[in-house]
């Protein structure tokens, strides 16, 4: 049987008692690899020695795993220096940062360097990700940080200073500037986030922009974005947001290639502003203008308004002052609206989250994150296109609780934005991840059901439409759709396409007004916990035939032990035998119980402390197995001998417990098969842990308040007996 390991889900109890402490938040980020930047350069300085980072080496291993892999020409003749010996007089940020300061090199990460270029418009926002203490001369000891939002968290990224190079001169981000080198190490923070350089190859600007800012992105296809769009990008940067555009290239094998009027297909491209000038031909009507900035710092567009067109000899000095107008070759150009909407196909806006600004001047949202997983056999149950399996998935309430104030709409509604990111697929490219495809739907909770926090079954999903949802499933990082849907409550369930895929994801609510997400949990208890054994009264018929058989395998001690109860247990179970009149049935398709699952129930059972069971324990057992069988029996109709992974949340709520969705993603793994089935042996052993569990715990919850505290002792005797 699979069986992940507890880690994982240690990890998560972490990270929620870390969230409590305020780690991960703007003013205490987490540390990356565990790596204190203050610490290891105060070490460092006092040694008078250089930092070198073991967790990202100078090696094959940082650049990538195949294109610059140990088996590629690439890399034979790469050599990581530091910059005082690429240069005399390196410095950390000359001048101030600016979008001139990024120039690609020879990694296809067009994406992260656009970004990067729209960060540097808003200084709070640039040196919150690029830390101003850092130098080449005070302090310095080859040692820097850099700061990213990572699915919820903020984090410091340390690294050393040592950086690709071929003959002396950088292989991947640069500097207009030769002596400037705060971009290049942003790159290499970057990519030691993701697990190497290659790991940045290809990507969408958003990615970046979101990782820079912990903001959502929305996404407008040119062809289909509203009239209004000028004013939702003019709009968007007085908000502080960062925007990117691409011109997609249909054929792969022509990504970046120019076009006769300078600009470069399958290219991402920063938008750095929206003005409107009056040129002195046109007396009544304003020009609409967009300034964009392609990474590469060279290679701009041809056709009006740029840099040496005619158009600008129809402004005034101030106009031109204005619009900040240079005629250089550095990538940077200006160009109609009218002309960026028909070049252009698709632009990304990246909204900041409340976090992302001090200024109360800037528009910012309220936001609710909540943290999931997709597990394979229990809750990876793809789109709607699978009804059977559709529910399982995780699912999360919304409540919808202000409705916007628009006074040029009349309709009552609330508008949010809502965003599903699934994690770490970049950094697992290595292992050949590849992104899902992700999307969500929203269903409106009757109101009977409102404030009812259970996980909502597979007969809702039938007969109820969803009422929103995004427009399609795409296999990007992060999907994302704004709605306005009257005040209310209502169901989220993020998923995969296609069912049995594993993953981790965040889904996030971005709205202008109050909102509240979480996920639905069901409250974790057993119905009936299980009682000692009752003592022996006046004994029926059937119990006297139960005796005898008893006796028979117990011996003249009357217990038995756990091979006694494996033999007893396997022989009726698996053949005829005449124990009593309610004997389970023989249809189970079963090779038996194991002898670990036998010693467990022994466990469950043994009041006395023994290790064996007295008559009075074994026929509290049978009675048990009983119940348990016939819930079996039921989700296993095709008599098959085992029942799906999907059904065992319900034969599971059958049986008395209520658990959530993290205990029954262990269930699925710890008990199914290699064929998400679950056998008889495996599914008693799950109830008989469950039981033992809950008994345990009750025992030392002694005033009833669902707590209890453990020495390490009584926590290994509990965990080792149950």
């Amino acid at each position: 049987m699979p069986y992940t390991p507890s880690g994982f889900f240690c990890d998560r109890l972490i990270r929620e008692r870390e969230r409590r402490d305020g780690e991960g938040s703007l003013n205490k980020p987490l540390r990356f690899n565990n790596q204190d930047f203050n610490t290891l350069r105060q070490e460092y300085v006092q040694r008078k020695g250089l930092f070198e980072d073991d967790s990202f080496p100078a090696s094959v291993e940082s650049l990538g795993f195949k294109e610059l892999g140990h088996k590629s020409n690439k890399v034979k003749n790469i050599v990581w220096k530091r910059p005082k010996e690429i240069c005399e007089n390196p410095q950390f940020i000359v001048g101030g940062a600016s979008r001139t300061d990024i120039c690609q090199g020879d990694l296809g990460d067009c994406w992260l360097l656009a970004a990067i270029a729209c960060l540097t418009l808003n200084e709070k926002l640039l040196y919150r990700v690029v830390p101003q203490e850092q130098s080449f001369s005070e302090g310095y000891a080859g040692i820097f940080h850099f700061q990213f939002w990572r699915y919820g968290d903020w984090v410091d990224v340390v690294i050393d200073d040592r950086i690709p190079t071929f003959n002396n001169q950088l292989v991947f981000t640069k500097s207009a500037e030769r002596n400037e080198f705060w971009s290049a190490l942003l790159e290499k923070a970057y990519a030691k986030l993701h697990g190497s350089y290659e790991a940045l190859k290809g990507g969408n600007t958003t990615e970046a922009m979101e990782d820079f800012t912990g903001g959502v992105t929305e996404f407008y296809e040119m062809k289909e974005a509203p009239k209004e769009l000028y004013k939702i990008m003019k709009k968007a940067l007085e908000r502080g947001s960062l925007m990117g555009c691409s011109i997609d290239s249909l054929v792969p094998a022509r990504f970046e290639t120019r076009t006769v009027t300078g600009l470069v297909k399958g290219h991402a491209y920063s938008v750095t502003a929206v003005e409107e000038c009056k040129p002195s031909q046109h007396k009544e009507s304003k020009v609409r203008l967009v300034r964009l900035r392609n990474p590469w710092g060279q290679v701009e567009w041809n056709g009006p308004w740029s840099d040496n067109s005619k158009e600008w000899t129809q402004l005034s000095k101030a106009e031109k002052e204005k619009l900040q107008h240079q005629s250089a070759e550095d990538g940077e150009f200006w160009m109609s609206f009218e002309d960026f909407k028909k070049n252009y196909t698709k632009i990304e806006i990246c909204n900041l989250t409340p976090d992302a600004l001090e200024d109360d001047k800037i528009h910012k949202w309220t936001v609710s994150v909540n943290e999931g997983r997709w597990v394979r056999g229990c809750s990876a149950g793809g789109c709607r296109n699978y009804p059977d399996t559709f529910w399982t998935n995780p699912q999360y309430r919304l409540r919808l609780c202000e409705e916007d104030d628009d006074p040029e709409d009349n309709e009552v509604g609330c508008t949010f934005v809502v965003a599903l990111m699934q994690k770490n697929r970049r950094k697992e490219r290595k292992m050949g991840a590849n992104l899902f495809t992700i999307g969500f739907a929203i269903y409106e909770v009757p109101k009977e059901m409102h404030g009812n926090k259970q996980h909502m079954q597979k007969d809702f999903f039938l007969f109820n439409s969803s009422k929103a949802r995004c427009k399609s499933y795409i296999n990007l990082r992060e999907v994302t759709q704004r709605f306005r849907l009257s005040p209310g409550e209502y169901v989220i369930v993020p998923s995969t396409y296609e069912p049995h895929q594993e993953g981790e994801f965040i889904l996030r609510v971005f709205s202008e007004k109050k909102n509240t997400s979480e996920e639905i949990e069901n409250r974790i208890e057993a119905d009936h916990p299980v009682p000692a054994p009752a003592s022996a009264g006046e004994e029926s018929e059937e119990d006297q035939q139960f005796r005898t058989i008893f006796q028979e395998i117990a011996g003249d001690d009357m217990e038995i032990s756990a091979n006694e109860l494996k033999n007893v247990l396997n022989r009726v179970i698996t053949k005829p035998v005449a124990v009593s009149a309610s004997s389970p049935d023989k249809d189970l398709n079963t090779e038996g119980f194991s002898l670990e699952s036998c010693r467990s129930m022994i466990a469950l059972m043994d009041m006395d402390g023994t290790g064996r069971l007295n008559l009075q324990e074994f026929r509290h057992l049978w009675n048990k197995i009983k119940q348990w069988q016939g819930i079996f029996k039921h989700y296993n109709a095709d008599q098959s001998g085992s029942i799906n992974s999907y059904e065992m949340r319900n034969a599971v709520n059958d049986a008395g417990f209520r658990l959530n969705n993290q205990l029954y993603d262990i269930i699925t793994m710890r008990y199914a098969n290699d064929n998400m089935n679950i056998d008889f042996d495996s599914f008693i052993s799950c109830l008989v842990r469950l039981e033992a569990m809950f008994r345990a715990f009750q025992a030392f919850d002694q005033d009833g308040d669902g707590t209890i505290r453990l020495s390490v002792l009584e926590w290994l005797q509990l965990t080792m007996y149950a």
